[in-house]
């Protein structure tokens, strides 16, 4: 081949010079401009363009309705919740007036019955028993030096879920029933002479109990913080009290799971009465028989005795469903 410079060029150059030139056969470059001149081709871009702004929208506004009932539902259950703690706070109020009326009602009739034994030499001795059974039973007032125990639940991290409500909290941050129930345990086998929970004396028939997420002293709630009142010696409850394997249990949880596990000595501790144990199956057995010939009744145990499936008060072997009184 000649070119206009006079030169030769070979048929092979002059092929690879159009090939790189033409990366596209010329018969298809004709027929997709020939598609992008025709109006169906320009409404099919136009309507897939459109179907994709639609079900954009659409996925948007399905997020958005989701976001706002899920949000509706978490406001809801924290209105029920409020209106649940408020009747439980007013039921909480009625029970405590109650229970003043009934202090108030004892402290007549124990006024009525002093002034009436007083008068003679057998009402005296007898009001001297009734004040020793009475202590014995943990149902007076008690003032006295002694420990000081707070457990409370680990301190929580995670911030609250704006859509779906509080988080689940982890179990092993909790103080439990069984916890409260060892310590004061501990506590009867240190020598404590009176314990008490939140301002709840505890009685030879008290129970403390795990119902839902509340602790339950004698079937009254009590919350987070738990301080735990022991009256005793306090260097002698506080050496013993660190001694028992379960307190030492606890101590390493509460360091492992970031409870709150303190003591501490207290010059002074003022425990209220507990309640008075009323004996259903139990019967007092007659003097005449004698301490050591007489058999309870079936069905309950003698008065003073220690509860079902427990031992002797302040031993090491209590049960923890049924703590000895003070």
């Amino acid at each position: 081949m000649t070119t206009a410079g006079g030169g030769l060029r070979s048929a092979g150059a002059s092929l690879l010079d159009q090939v790189l030139a033409e990366t596209l056969d010329p018969a298809y470059t004709q027929a997709a401009r020939a598609r992008e001149g025709r109006p169906e081709g320009r409404a099919r871009r136009t309507g897939g363009r459109v179907a994709v702004a639609l079900l954009m929208v659409a996925a948007g506004l399905l997020v958005a309705v989701t976001y706002h009932l899920t949000a509706q539902g978490a406001e809801g259950r924290q209105q029920i919740r409020a209106a649940l703690v408020d009747d439980i706070g007013d039921a909480q109020d009625a029970t405590d007036a109650l229970v003043l009326e009934l202090e108030d009602a004892r402290a007549e009739v124990a006024t009525a019955r002093e002034s009436a034994l007083a008068a003679s030499d057998e009402g005296r001795q007898a009001l001297a028993d009734l004040d020793a059974a009475e202590q014995m039973a943990g149902t007076v007032p008690v003032t006295g030096p002694g420990l000081l125990v707070t457990l409370a639940d680990a301190e929580a991290e995670a911030e609250d879920d704006p859509v779906g409500g509080d988080q689940e909290a982890d179990p092993s941050g909790r103080i439990r029933d069984d916890d409260i129930q060892a310590v004061v345990n501990a506590l009867w086998a240190a020598g404590a002479e009176a314990v008490s929970i939140n301002g709840q004396r505890l009685s030879p028939t008290t129970a403390i109990r795990f119902a839902g997420e509340a602790v339950l002293v004698d079937f009254r709630p009590v919350t987070n913080p738990y301080e735990i009142s022991a009256i005793g010696d306090p260097d002698t409850l506080r050496s013993r009290f660190l001694t028992v394997p379960e307190v030492i249990t606890l101590a390493g949880t509460s360091e492992s799971f970031g409870l709150r596990f303190d003591f501490a000595e207290r010059d002074e501790l003022s425990l209220p009465p507990g309640r008075t144990p009323e004996l259903r199956s139990a019967t007092p057995v007659p003097p005449e028989g004698g301490a050591d010939d007489a058999v309870p009744p079936a069905g309950g145990t003698g008065a003073g005795a220690p509860p079902a499936g427990g031992t002797d008060p302040g031993a090491p072997g209590t049960t923890p469903d049924q703590t000895p009184g003070g």
